[in-house]
């Protein structure tokens, strides 16, 4: 028991209309906006949303979402949450109406310090996707939105949290230069979260990247190339990765965080052995390389 998936993430934002160039030029996602706000969602396959983008004057992260699998799940997670001593606040009708779920709990995560919820029951809308340029979509059935990497001041705690509590598994780990890296899985996703530690410049809580997982890899293709045309600062080149073997490259967002457009990461099967590798590349993703995948 524990969650199933990485669900939604919504995000403080200073530069909106930058960020919604570039989810909808890169990225192809459709956007959602909402009435009477400047608060807006994004669409990236059935589920209704998948991010959400708040005009603010600061940069970041708003909250995780974490899909469990059913409402009795969620309570017995809400319940472990509390016996740890961590403060749980049950989502109001209103809140769960702006994330679109059934129920959620809110609490701020102990390690990572960030607001996290836990929920059941996503909207999933009946008209299909409409992406906002040709691409033919994203890999999440049965996977969630993609993942997401920390920096982490204290990396065991991190680790105990993660898989005593949330019910995650370690799929691997990489070392290489100043950089220790864990690979988190929740679900046959190779990693739904990965952490690193901090250090200066590199402080614990700071959000490193998000990833999506295209299902083509013209579509990353593309965006890659839309990207260079746009002059959007492109911080590791087009490379193939040694763990998840994840196609892929990252770019700088309008809020300095990463994010990561990828293809064709394999997934964590019954036979799954842990290995530790001493570099995240197996070719390419040449530049700054102070980042996990």
């Amino acid at each position: 028991m524990g969650v199933s998936s990485l669900g939604y993430i919504a995000l403080n934002v200073s530069k909106l209309d930058e960020w919604l160039d570039l989810m909808t030029k890169v990225f192809g996602l459709e956007v959602r906006r909402r009435h009477d706000s400047d608060v807006v969602d994004l669409r990236m396959d059935e589920h209704h949303h998948r991010l959400t983008l708040n005009s603010s004057e600061i940069d970041a992260i708003a909250t995780v979402g974490w899909e469990v699998g059913s409402m009795a799940e969620l309570e017995a997670l809400a319940q472990t949450l509390r016996d740890r001593q961590i403060e749980v606040v049950p989502g109001s009708p209103g809140l769960c109406a702006e994330r679109k779920v059934k129920a959620l709990y809110q609490f701020r995560e102990p390690t990572i310090e960030v607001e996290s919820e836990i929920y059941y029951g996503p909207l999933v809308s009946n008209t299909p996707f409409a992406p906002s340029r040709g691409i033919s979509g994203y890999t999440t059935d049965g996977l969630g939105l993609g993942h997401v990497v920390f920096w982490v001041k204290d990396v065991q705690a991190t680790i105990d949290f993660y898989t005593q509590v949330m019910g995650f598994k370690i799929s691997d780990y990489i070392a290489w230069d100043d950089n220790d890296a864990v690979f988190l899985h929740c679900n046959s996703r190779h990693h739904t979260l990965a952490i690193l530690a901090a250090a200066p410049g590199r402080p614990a809580g700071a959000l490193n990247h998000i990833m999506l997982e295209a299902k083509s890899m013209d579509d990353v293709g593309y965006g890659y190339d839309i990207a260079r045309d746009k002059g959007i600062p492109i911080m590791l080149e087009p490379g193939k990765h040694s763990n998840d073997h994840m196609q892929s490259f990252y770019l700088q967002t309008p809020s300095g965080f990463w994010m990561e457009y990828g293809f064709g990461a394999r997934l964590i099967g019954e036979d799954w052995e842990i290995k530790s590798y001493d570099q995240p590349m197996l070719w390419g993703h040449r530049g700054n390389r102070m980042v996990a995948k």
